[in-house]
């Protein structure tokens, strides 16, 4: 007999988050072996893509989720897990995503460290004003993200290794260069693997209730990536810049939300089960997309010209 979503309890324990961090640290520092001071220089001259990209995460999305779960009225708890994916800020692993799509790596690093630090204020409120609008209470009142805990986990995930990368690179320059790509292929299987045994661990509730999250994961990810960049065209940025908006906007830091929906919202089963898929779902997302913007070239593309 089946539970109901409320009652469900995901078997994803604070050691496998913190495997997580680990594998989205390890990214870092391969992405950071392959970035370039000019990178930083262009990036301070095209504010418009850095505005772009924080209204794209923390304006625009929000919005687009809460058309899409109006008007596809999902389960409360999936339809609240919704909204939450679109008030996490992007996540770590976008900035390998957005360098295997061909993307600015720099504009990547620059907009999820900004949207991590924005995330403090605006997670909270654009989740308790969507989720107040769509089901026209006071949900969301109560949620708190802790400052000090997110400033560790933006320097031991962020901050830490992209600097460790960056110094190394500049010590040993020639060795970076051969290593990079064999480290960012490295961290990529690594990430995949860890997020696989956490779904493997949790494959019972997932066949039980996959038909409810499925789609709704599938289009809502859709919507976030192909939104992102076309907007991003709208307003003139070019296609490099563009790539990396709609990675920013389409990789959402599940982590996060998990440690949410169990510190505040007690491990609510539909919020819980929709950003656990998303946290796979979103690698796949990423991985689609890339392969698009390559044409099928991972680790092979050629850097775009602006």
């Amino acid at each position: 007999m089946k539970r109901a979503l409320s009652d469900i309890q995901l078997d994803f324990s604070e050691d496998r988050l913190l495997a997580l961090n680990i594998a989205m640290a390890f990214i870092m520092f391969g992405v950071a072996l392959s970035i370039e001071s000019k990178n930083f220089k262009e990036v301070t001259r095209n504010l418009k893509s850095i505005i772009t990209g924080v209204v794209s995460q923390f304006i625009l999305l929000p919005f687009f989720t809460f058309l899409f779960v109006y008007f596809t009225q999902p389960l409360e708890g999936l339809a609240l897990g919704l909204i939450l994916v679109a008030a996490c800020p992007g996540g770590n692993v976008s900035n390998f995503f957005s360098n295997l799509s061909g993307g600015n790596v720099a504009l990547s690093i620059s907009l999820t460290a900004i949207a991590t630090i924005l995330a403090i204020i605006f997670t909270p409120i654009n989740f308790e004003f969507w989720s107040s609008l769509y089901l026209g209470e006071k949900v969301g009142k109560g949620i708190t993200l802790e400052t000090w805990k997110m400033l560790k986990t933006i320097f031991s995930i962020l901050a830490a290794p992209l600097l460790l990368g960056l110094l190394f690179k500049y010590k040993f320059s020639s060795l970076a260069s051969k290593i990079a790509e064999p480290i960012k292929l490295i961290s990529f299987i690594l990430l995949v693997v860890i997020i696989a045994i956490a779904f493997i661990q949790n494959l019972g509730i997932f066949k039980q209730y996959y038909h409810y999250i499925i789609y709704l994961v599938f289009f809502h990810n859709a919507i976030a990536l192909g939104s992102a960049y076309l907007v991003s065209k709208l307003v003139g940025n070019n296609e490099q810049d563009s790539r990396t908006i709609s990675i920013e906007t389409g990789i959402q830091n599940s982590g996060l939300g998990l440690v949410i929906i169990f510190s505040v919202f007690q491990g609510n089963g539909g919020m819980a089960i929709i950003m656990a898929w998303w946290g796979i779902w979103h690698i796949v997302g990423g991985t689609v997309m890339s392969l698009i913007f390559t044409k099928g070239k991972l680790f092979q593309f050629q850097p775009l010209k602006s």
